[in-house]
């Protein structure tokens, strides 16, 4: 995992307002331009989707980041051995 943090220009998150309700997870703040910017420049790398986390630093101050995780390919288990129906009773 690679510790480079790619942070979302234009897009600003902050924890929910003490008094809001249960049901409100954070507040966020979109800058139209700076965002807008930010997404056509991604759409020009080909990337169709953007997957972003919001995280809280060490400051307590919480931010969005894009997420770069790729799930790596599993391999198939070994081979099954093949289906061997000469030993069943018919």
């Amino acid at each position: 995992m690679s510790d480079d943090i790619e942070f979302v220009p234009g897009l600003f998150v902050k924890p929910p307002h003490p008094n809001a309700p249960d049901f409100v997870k954070m507040g966020m703040s979109i800058k139209v331009k700076d965002l807008g910017n930010f997404l056509r420049e991604k759409n020009k790398d080909g990337d169709e989707w953007v997957n972003i986390d919001v995280k809280e630093s060490r400051a307590g101050k919480w931010y969005a980041s894009v997420s770069n995780f790729k799930p790596t390919k599993q391999e198939p288990a070994s081979n099954p051995p093949p289906d061997d129906f000469d030993d069943l009773p018919f």
